[in-house]
């Protein structure tokens, strides 16, 4: 089943406001008294709300294989929980607080295999009765809404993001010397109020000093680890493919350059979540990065072929495949890849990034950022332009004819020889 933007959101929202009731209750019971621990003002669990409009695209396909979905559905959780968690200690100034599941490793598999457990159960009670629902709703009532709850979003968190970021201290001083018309102090108050109830002891977390170019886990260091892993990536895919099929394939994900996104955007997620596990046992390592890399290449692939209609790779022909998108062999060498990453190969990409000049690379890292989204932009358009080949239909402006002239199908078919339609995958 095809699921519209407008219809994840609402998805999102729902599941989301779900999430959030049931935790106010717990701790409701627990504290005798109503706490809002989400990120936002909202009344919005973010993070499931998340997971659970992912479901609704991820888990259809897979039938009745409920050993199947329970691995999305913990890899998924995992997945999204570090993500949130990592930026979202970037823009708190500090991640202790906003950690997804505290405690020994142990405590932190418990926790959330028993937690996706809930949430499966939770979807295949839930989800078959939201989508008779939604699909009674006018699309434009749904439209209003999607707009309306991105808008909030929005404003909800530039609001919780502006007094994170400029501390508690500030606005009582502003309150300290009359200012208290100030409407941006009184917001400020209001949230941190929220904060320092839900979560004891934030303010005093909050003295860490600012980060700069690429020290720590910093944004401007993730950029230069998704473009060297994806330049590498293409690098050894394509080699690789040339001793084991006999072929030079290109591996790259874009028109312009040798860039694999997936070996770039695996690293990131990968650095993200499994660093915290470094000092772990090395079968902890195995085990996440097993479980998170076979989660990134099902949605990979389930992105591709929602966007493109196209399907990269298939693995239906090997064993203990989960529907073809990934299988437990190649589980495992992403665990081992995970492993390699985090015990051998970052600790000293880390120091090479943090050798650059600062100004230089800072100018650099913008370039990259640009360069890249424009790259992959293109690509899509391309890609898109070449879906509309086979259809027939011809250029409707000036960009499309460029592509069809420069870029024709067979362009297209040697620069990714691994492609099929979806419409025609057996």
């Amino acid at each position: 089943m095809t699921f519209h933007s407008e219809q994840q959101t609402l998805f999102l929202l729902i599941y989301g406001f779900l999430a959030w009731a049931v935790e106010v209750i717990f701790y409701a019971v627990r504290e005798k008294a109503f706490i809002n621990r989400g990120f936002l003002s909202l009344p919005i669990d973010f993070e499931i709300g998340l997971v659970f409009s992912g479901l609704a695209v991820a888990l259809p396909p897979l039938g009745r294989n409920y050993a199947a979905m329970y691995f999305i559905t913990l890899a998924s959780l995992v997945l999204i929980r570090a993500v949130l968690g990592f930026f979202g200690g970037r823009l708190s100034k500090n991640a202790k607080w906003l950690e997804a599941a505290p405690g020994g490793t142990w405590r932190s598999l418990l926790r959330n295999a028993l937690l996706a457990a809930i949430v499966l159960i939770a979807y295949l009670l839930l989800q078959p009765m939201l989508m008779v629902l939604v699909a009674m709703i006018p699309e434009i009532i749904l439209t209003v809404i999607q707009i309306a709850a991105w808008v909030l979003i929005l404003a909800d968190f530039i609001a919780v993001v502006f007094a994170m970021r400029k501390g508690k201290d500030s606005f009582e001083r502003q309150m300290e010397k009359g200012q208290t018309d100030e409407l941006s102090a009184k917001i400020g108050q209001a949230i941190w109020r929220r904060l320092e109830k839900a979560y004891p002891g934030i303010r005093d977390e909050q003295t860490r000093g600012e980060i700069v170019f690429a020290k720590g886990m910093s944004i401007d260091k993730l950029i230069w680890v998704f473009l060297i892993s994806a330049l590498l990536g293409d690098i050894i895919e394509t080699f690789y493919c040339r001793l084991v099929g006999g072929t030079w394939m290109s591996r790259s994900s874009v028109i312009f350059g040798p860039f694999s996104f997936v070996w770039g955007i695996g690293a990131v997620l990968l650095t993200v979540s499994l660093i915290r596990l470094k000092d772990k046992d090395d079968r902890w390592v195995l085990l996440a990065g097993g479980l998170l890399g076979g989660a990134f290449e099902y949605m990979c692939s389930v992105f591709t072929e929602l966007v493109f209609g196209k399907v990269f790779w298939d693995y239906s022909y090997m064993p203990l495949n989960i529907g073809g998108r990934t299988n437990v062999l190649f589980m495992f060498f992403w665990g081992v890849l995970g492993l390699v990453w985090v015990k051998i190969a970052y600790p000293p990409l880390e120091k090479f990034i943090e050798k650059f000049p600062p100004l230089a690379a800072k100018i650099a890292t913008w370039v990259i950022i640009v360069l890249m989204t424009l790259n992959g932009l293109f690509t899509m358009a391309v890609m898109l332009r070449y879906n509309e080949r086979q259809a027939d239909q011809p250029p409707s402006n000036i960009l499309e004819e460029f592509i069809d002239s420069a870029y024709d199908d067979d362009f297209v078919e040697n620069r990714w020889q691994n492609m099929v339609s979806a419409d025609n995958e057996e």
